[in-house]
């Protein structure tokens, strides 16, 4: 059965995937460092991975399967589960893909070195309404087009 994950440290749109997973019927399971608040929900599982760096990545690319839905701005992570099969949206509404996850790891490599050189300061704009309607119009677009697929 289609499950979302949820890269859940720093994820703005939390209470969006739970209202569309509520509409939906579907399985949400959030992956934190920490313990944080999900609503009570039969359906809604929290797993708490520990500080340990890219233990939540690690832990979500064991449990994703072909056909749930990754939500993550992790580019590496993104890379990792696409590779099983899973769709993976960012929190604007972008989704990673095999066309594009190649592009998406060589800028995030130079923007790094960039910022290492102190020629990239800052980060992206900050999240707006509009990021956040992008997101659950992207959300309700990828499980419809996982259910067609899997009738």
């Amino acid at each position: 059965m289609l499950q979302i994950f949820v890269d859940a440290d720093g994820c703005p749109v939390k209470d969006e995937i739970y209202r569309v997973a509520r509409r939906h019927g579907l399985g949400v399971t959030v992956v934190s460092n920490a313990r944080i608040f999900i609503p009570e929900d039969d359906r809604f599982t929290l797993v708490v991975v520990g500080e340990r760096f890219d233990a939540a990545d690690d832990w979500i690319v064991e449990q994703v399967a072909e056909d749930d839905i990754v939500v993550s701005a992790d580019i590496p992570l993104a890379s990792r589960c696409l590779r099983k099969g899973a769709s993976v949206l960012d929190q604007r509404g972008g989704a990673f893909t095999e066309d594009n996850i190649g592009t998406a790891l060589a800028n995030r490599e130079l923007l790094s070195h960039l910022r290492n050189l102190g020629t990239v300061t800052g980060g992206p704009p900050p999240f707006s309404a509009r990021d956040r309607s992008r997101f659950l119009h992207r959300l309700d677009e990828t499980i419809n087009t996982i259910r067609r697929r899997n009738p």
